[in-house]
């Protein structure tokens, strides 16, 4: 009986601090006085509703809760949806609506092909294939998995990458001799993962749904129409350079402890060939998952297509993973519904920081401390915003509520609105401090490496990276290539 109890754990005193730090803003936030109005360069008031304040008291409990993970990530996205029922911020038909919202299933069916890849072995056979060719070095191995996340974002959607890349990575680690114990390499590669598969993404409309929204959000303020094309021009120095740079942070700071793996490509080439030919399951997943893949990527080019939702198309591959039995009722209950949910609440808060109008309120207080500045700081200040506003909401709404604030001060700063629209979209591509900002982030957090605060921390300075290439993009490398930056004098 006394070594059971001496056995038992000391009480989490830090974990009750956090927790109640998150009670203590949700409750200062949401039961002060009335905050005044935001006023754009225009005149135009926008109203902090009781509803908007209570979104951002939501905001910030979730925010404080996921950082310091006081509860699994899961159930605190259940307070979100909670909490805007209790304290009467949204109705509960609303709120829990955005729980199923069809980005949420997107991600529950990517994470299904990441899974079939896994149970028949294709993910094996990509694993040892690759280390074939990149060999025994930590640091090749490294790069080898960065090029192959950014070039696969290029055609599909990055959450869909992630998640057929995830289980290559775990083959890979499983080569690495350390079990399942968290490494610097371990971090490295599946942090990596994340970081450059957002990275890859704003290099195409193809990566993610926000390039074509803020596309059609721009040409409706703007009335100039942006091809597909044209943003691939501008944003593949951009995506590339910054999967590049994330390789050299990485091997600084996620340095692996093991220079070469001796042996690796010896032992990659034998466990290929222990695996035999093709199976029937092997050949039927790659045929579905590549039809489903090559249908979304059509849907950027042929009009009949566009009317289909993509989440639609890839459910398709969940339902014939069951069909013809590569799946069956076992894997369906092995699905992280922990990363599932965690998405689910970030659709929630962000659709209710959107609707109640706190968004936009926060948006029009934050540029409009620099109408008067620099063009320079001006755009660094939207990019700024949009990239810490991509770690707590959709990064399609992130854009949406300061690109039309934004656009609206640019003339008077003689700023040209296309170096706003592309420096949006580079930071909303790569939320590298929450979870919540991005899927292949939650996705990476699965593999069990690296807690919430990890993440966060090394996310601070890969942000600061990513904000001071922007930078140099804005002010060198886009000019260089021909885009207007400002405006003509008297234009």
């Amino acid at each position: 009986m006394e070594a059971a109890q001496a056995a038992k754990p000391d009480f989490d005193w830090k974990r009750l601090v956090f927790m109640l730090t998150g009670v203590a803003l949700f409750a200062f936030v949401y039961f002060c006085p009335q905050w005044p109005d935001a006023i754009d360069p225009n005149g135009k008031h926008f109203v902090l509703t009781p509803e908007g304040k209570g979104a951002i008291a939501v905001f910030l409990l979730a925010g404080t809760w996921w950082v310091f993970e006081v509860v699994p990530i899961g159930i605190t996205s259940l307070m979100i949806g909670i909490l805007q029922v209790m304290f009467l911020i949204r109705p509960a038909k609303v709120a829990f609506k955005d729980f199923m919202d069809p980005s949420v299933l997107f991600i529950f069916a990517s994470i299904m092909i990441g899974l079939v890849f896994t149970k028949t072995g294709l993910t094996k056979r990509l694993a040892y294939k690759m280390l074939d060719v990149v060999g025994e070095r930590t640091s090749m191995i490294y790069l080898g998995v960065f090029v192959v996340t950014a070039a696969l974002t290029h055609i599909m959607a990055h959450t869909a990458v992630a998640a057929t890349i995830y289980p290559l990575l775990l083959a890979i680690y499983a080569l690495y001799g350390e079990g399942d114990k968290p490494t610097k390499f371990g971090k490295g590669l599946f942090i990596g993962m994340a970081y450059v598969a957002g990275a890859g993404s704003i290099v195409t409309l193809l990566g993610a749904a926000r390039g074509a929204v803020a596309l059609g959000f721009y040409k409706e303020i703007i009335n100039v129409d942006i091809g597909f094309f044209e943003l691939s021009y501008y944003m593949f120095p951009i995506g590339w350079g910054m999967t590049f740079l994330l390789w050299g942070f990485f091997m600084i700071v996620m340095k692996p402890e093991k220079d070469r793996i001796p042996g690796l490509r010896e032992k990659a080439r034998e466990l290929n060939a222990k695996m035999g030919s093709l199976t029937r399951d092997e050949i039927m997943a790659a045929v579905i998952v590549g039809a489903v893949i090559t249908i979304m990527s059509l849907r950027a080019f042929v009009p009949a297509l566009k009317a289909v939702d993509k989440t639609a198309i890839i459910l398709c591959s969940s339902v014939l993973f069951f069909v013809f039995k590569i799946l069956d009722l076992k894997d369906l209950e092995d699905i992280p519904w922990n990363i599932i949910l965690l998405f689910a609440g970030a659709m929630s808060i962000g659709f209710c920081l959107w609707e109640t109008g706190a968004a936009k309120w926060m948006a029009v207080n934050w540029l409009v401390l620099f109408s008067d500045a620099n063009w320079f700081v001006f755009v660094m200040s939207i990019a700024f915003f949009v990239m810490m506003m991509t770690n707590f909401i959709m990064n399609v709404a992130a854009i949406a509520i300061s690109l039309p604030v934004a656009l609206v001060i640019a003339p008077y700063l003689g700023v040209a609105p296309e170096v706003i629209l592309y420096a949006s979209l580079v930071v909303a591509g790569m939320p590298f401090l929450l979870l919540v900002g991005a899927a292949p982030n939650a996705i990476a957090y699965d593999s069990g490496q690296f807690t919430t605060g990890e993440f966060f921390g090394w996310g601070i300075p890969a942000s600061i990276l990513l904000m001071v290439f922007t930078g140099i993009a804005c002010y060198i490398i886009w000019p260089l290539m021909g885009m207007p930056v400002t405006l003509p004098v008297g234009g």
